[in-house]
């Protein structure tokens, strides 16, 4: 094929939003890593938020356990979240989807409260907010944009659009040659929040293959790639300290304009999953893939 590459990273965001896991291996499933977005935060009208609005988002650690997931932020107490718990029926709104899902009781929604309307400082925001956890029906079928998956039914849960967002070590190591020669520091991958950060490719070939193909021992996973990534300015908050700063918006925007998502900076490649549902990736897989050419 085109070109080889290794799988180096895996990551998944139980909560929208929140701060990522790395782990060694994942399931993959019909709508991306197993618990990727599974969990969201949503308003008193439950609509979703995100570190768009709330960059104190970001130091919000989730950790997956065998039957738990347990959350830590600065200054909290740890909140245990049972990995197979629902509660109340709910319908929330993420971007322009209405979606069945499952409040997650009132400690959850306190807890989250509490942090979220906390500031920088220590001090309790001006006008504080109710916000609430929520997590995913997986009897709900939420389909990405047909227009992008060429008429291919295929699913996530809270994700902003597509299951799975794949980055080259090169792209990000790129950009950070591009920040030091103008004088700025490097970043690290978390702030792109990828699921798969392939080796072994050239910066940004990930927008060029059609089909990426994972060897697994179960057999092969095979992943679309089908949309450029529009970058929000997410990537200019430091996930350490949730401070923003436009220094990766500002860079990117001298290079990274991408015509086929009508010129806004784009930075990783969108897939679905195709094939490979139960399968285990794993970092150290090879992955080929054929260019495209359309």
């Amino acid at each position: 094929m085109d070109v080889s590459a290794t799988i180096a990273r895996l990551f998944v965001y139980p909560i929208k939003s929140c701060a990522g896991v790395e782990l060694p291996e994942a399931l993959l499933t019909e709508t991306g890593l197993e618990f990727d977005r599974a969990w969201m935060v949503v308003d008193a009208q439950g609509v979703f938020v995100t570190q768009r609005e709330l960059p104190r988002m970001a130091l919000i650690q989730p950790q997956l356990k065998s039957l738990e997931m347990v959350l830590r932020a600065p200054g909290m107490l740890a909140l245990h979240v049972a990995l197979d718990a629902v509660e109340q029926p709910v319908q929330v709104t993420v971007w322009k989807d209405t979606v069945a899902a499952f409040d997650m009781g009132d400690v959850a929604a306190q807890w989250f409260s509490d942090f979220l309307n906390t500031g920088a400082d220590g001090q309790r925001v001006a006008a504080p907010q109710a916000y609430r956890l929520v997590r995913f029906d997986p009897e709900h079928k939420r389909l990405s944009s047909l227009q992008w998956t060429r008429g291919t039914e295929a699913l996530n849960q809270f994700c902003d659009g597509f299951a799975v967002l794949v980055v080259s070590e090169s792209a990000l190591d790129e950009l950070n040659t591009r920040l030091l020669a103008a004088g700025e520091s490097a970043v690290t991958m978390e702030r792109f929040r990828p699921n798969i950060v392939l080796s072994g490719i050239d910066a940004h070939d990930e927008d060029r293959l059609d089909e990426l193909l994972i060897s697994t021992a179960q057999g092969q996973a095979r992943l679309r790639m089908v949309k450029p990534c529009p970058r929000c300015p997410i990537p200019n908050i430091d996930p350490s300290t949730a401070i923003s700063t436009p220094t990766v918006s500002d860079m990117l925007q001298t290079y990274r304009q991408t015509a086929v998502v009508g010129g806004a900076v784009a930075f990783g490649m969108n897939a679905i999953v195709l094939d490979g549902v139960d399968f285990e990736l794993r970092t150290g897989q090879s992955a080929a893939a054929d260019y495209k050419f359309d």
